[in-house]
């Protein structure tokens, strides 16, 4: 019997679904390793509440604040910091590197000249020491008057929170081995205008870091939100579209190509959400597509200005009664930024994501360079990249081009490039990760400048508040 022009269809139809089938598969870690499992149950809720309070105990941490008392203001506040990261490297048997990195700064809220110092603790990568993960949160803290240096501002949320979590990760990472550098820093200056990010982000530079990324901290800790929402199991992490830092001749081919939603930054926030899709069952990354929210600024943005990628990590409902408030009560609404805030449990699940993203991070080789996708005028779409030092394999991927999140993988082994038979390039958009030997696996590298990790030329700092 002839086959009917209806059967002929739904056989093509059939072996292309199957086609598409073979390739795509789930894009999280295709085995669960087990030392991530353990990392994602491993941060202290105990160690988290020790922390804030300590943090909030000096009274104010704001920049402008004392400097040389033990007990209050910020320069207690930045000793005991370095203190704690003193203890945390002689466990780990002086596995730690501690600097201040310091600036004397003034502007519109520092009138006269501050000095603006971070704290800073390096663990030294063992295979590509030169390449560099860093976490981020701020120290300093204020009142509704930014410029009120004296009444008391615990700043538990915004930002002990990131603190905390940092100092957590730090704990739990120093005795793990990492291939690249990991990073720990507690910011100053914040409040008054992204300094301490500045300050860090310029002795990246001067000590030629290869930053990857940026996890900035910033205001996690708090699952209620002022409307009365309560969330614990989404955080928001918010990563630019395009770059920073791109020119009018990248801007133009961008344009016309792709990449407005495939910075690295924005790609380091796609492996953070496939991240917690693997490991963490109880949290769920909200990406965001803005660098920050709407009309405010954090310390990334400093290293985003520098040309390296970095995102933001806030939770996911915010209550402003307790953010940037004098301590009172009005109306039966009590305003400050008090311990009561902190939701200890959740705060605990976003320190597990940053604590995993700058394990898998470390542990991978380097993103892949050089990533170019070819095949105008063509039924197929050749991807191809130079390789990473350290790469077992590599795995190239594709999405509609309004897909958020890419949809098809396929692993091209130890190869610097992949033909995708009958993918035809005018539909999708394509990017390459490294995979090493043992199954960690780097960001997704989009092509060109557009997605590239590597540093590009810094642009202008713009400030911020």
């Amino acid at each position: 019997m002839q086959p009917t022009f209806r059967s002929l269809i739904l056989g093509v139809l059939a072996v292309a679904a199957s086609t598409a089938a073979a390739q795509t598969r789930d894009i999280s870690p295709p085995s669960k390793q087990a030392a991530m499992l353990a990392l994602a149950q491993a941060p202290s809720e105990a160690e988290l509440r020790a922390t804030i309070t300590k943090l909030v105990g000096f009274g104010t941490r704001h920049t402008l604040s004392d400097t040389r008392s033990d007990t209050r203001g910020i320069g207690a506040a930045r000793r005991w910091t370095k203190s704690r990261f003193e203890a945390i490297s002689r466990d780990c048997g002086d596995c730690l590197e501690i600097v201040t990195p310091a600036q004397t700064v003034s502007g519109k809220r520092i009138p006269q000249p501050a000095e603006v110092m971070d704290v800073v603790a390096i663990k030294r990568g063992s295979a590509d020491p030169d390449r560099v993960i860093v976490m981020t949160g701020h120290l300093d803290s204020r009142v509704t008057d930014v410029m009120n240096s004296t009444s008391d501002a615990p700043g538990a949320n915004d930002d002990a929170s990131g603190v905390a979590a940092l100092i957590e990760a730090a704990r739990l990472l120093s005795k793990q081995d990492s291939r690249a550098t990991l990073v720990f820093a507690a910011l100053s200056g914040e409040e008054q205008g992204l300094y301490g990010g500045k300050v860090l982000a310029d002795y990246a530079s001067a000590h030629g870091w290869k930053v990857e990324a940026d996890l900035n901290n910033d205001i996690i800790g708090n699952s209620r939100g002022q409307n009365g929402v309560l969330d614990n199991t989404s955080v928001r992490v918010f990563s630019e579209g395009t770059r920073s830092t791109e020119t009018p001749a990248q801007a133009k081919e961008r344009g016309y190509h792709g990449g407005e939603v495939d910075s690295p930054s924005r790609n380091l926030a796609r492996r953070m959400a496939a991240l917690a899709e693997a490991y963490l069952p109880d949290l769920r990354v909200r990406m965001v597509y803005r660098t920050d929210r709407y009309g405010r600024g954090g310390d990334q943005v400093p290293f985003l200005e520098a040309g390296y990628p970095a995102v933001r990590v806030t939770e996911g409902h915010e209550d402003y009664t307790r953010q940037h408030q004098d301590l009172r009560s009005e109306k039966g609404v009590r305003y400050g930024d008090t311990l009561d805030g902190i939701d200890f449990r959740y705060l605990a699940r976003v320190t597990a994501l940053n604590t995993l993203t700058m394990a898998e991070l470390g542990r991978a080789p380097a993103p892949p360079v050089g990533v170019a996708s070819e095949g105008a005028v063509a039924t197929d779409t050749t991807v191809s990249w130079r390789k990473s030092a350290g790469a077992a394999g590599y795995r190239v991927y594709w999405r509609d081009t309004t897909a958020p999140q890419w949809q098809y993988v396929r692993d091209a082994g130890d190869s610097d490039r992949l033909v995708l038979k009958d993918v035809v390039i005018d539909d999708w958009f394509f990017g390459v990760s490294a995979v090493s030997a043992d199954g960690y696996e780097s960001p997704v590298v989009f092509p060109g400048p557009a997605g590239s990790f590597e540093r590009a030329a810094p642009a202008s700092s713009s400030g911020g508040g």
